[in-house]
């Protein structure tokens, strides 16, 4: 699916955020989520010796503190404007739970795409 403009800014924002708060080893991947009314709602990782909090996870808890309602669109980026990432297998699970209908930035920076969640390829095991 080709991407909107709307889509394009979240992928911005995310980026956006990546650069002023991905400074050190424990954030390094922020992601940036749309409500259907266009409200915008950012979050970032976090990497403990106890265990990790991926982005998604992150801007998802930051909607719900926020009375956000659904989210329509998400996307996560690397810091360091590495890359577009695609969510793991929980956060792939934990979005369809809360938002089954939510879609997905993916691919490369320079030709990204969006697709439904449920939509997506199986994600590769690390």
């Amino acid at each position: 699916m080709t991407l909107r403009d709307t889509d394009r800014a979240l992928v911005q924002a995310a980026g956006a955020v990546a650069r002023l708060r991905c400074r050190s080893a424990r954030h390094t991947v922020a992601a940036a989520a749309r409500t259907p009314q266009g409200r915008v709602l950012t979050g970032v990782n976090l990497l403990h010796d106890i265990g990790d909090t991926c982005a998604e996870l992150v801007t998802v808890g930051v909607a719900v503190t926020q009375a956000a309602g659904e989210l329509e669109t998400i996307v996560a980026v690397g810091d360091r404007g590495r890359e577009i990432l695609p969510p793991c297998e929980r956060c792939r699970r934990v979005l369809l739970d809360y938002f089954p209908a939510i879609r997905v930035v993916v691919g490369p920076m320079e030709d990204p795409r969006v697709l439904p969640l449920a939509d997506l390829p199986a994600a590769a095991s690390a």
